[in-house]
């Protein structure tokens, strides 16, 4: 079964559906690269893509052993280089309520969200700088 399908509609923008949901999401070139930057670019879903999907498997590896994720949240930061353009460092800061998280706990949080399938897609030279602090 096809995952999305994607529409260009011109300006540097396109519009991506999610066949299943039907949920659309609109990208946009950034400013420093001639678009407006009224959208994610496809860079910034790249980049955020990796922290959501980190979060999806520490919400799985959470719920299989029975506890709660409160307060979790992420914070992302996307570095670009040239020659060619491409993302080359992508910061992934995690934050959540660590009070009931003993450090057995935190362990498989934290190998949940280092494998998830994004980052283990990234190319090897893309360094992935990620960080968990527990309130």
């Amino acid at each position: 079964m096809d995952t999305a399908s994607v529409k260009y509609l011109g300006g540097l923008r396109t519009e991506a559906t999610h066949l299943r949901s039907g949920q659309v999401i609109i990208t946009d070139a950034p400013p420093d690269n001639k678009g407006r930057g009224e959208a994610f670019s496809p860079t910034d879903l790249l980049s955020t893509s990796l922290a959501c999907c980190m979060m999806t498997l520490m919400g799985i590896a959470a719920q299989e052993r029975g506890f709660e994720l409160p307060g979790l949240e992420a914070r992302v930061v996307k570095h670009m280089a040239s020659d060619p353009r491409r993302v080359a460092r992508i910061e992934v800061h995690l934050a959540m309520d660590g009070a009931a998280l003993d450090e057995r706990k935190r362990t498989v949080l934290e190998r949940a969200a280092r494998t998830c399938p994004v980052a283990l897609s990234l190319r090897e030279d893309l360094v992935q700088e990620v960080t968990f602090t527990y309130r």
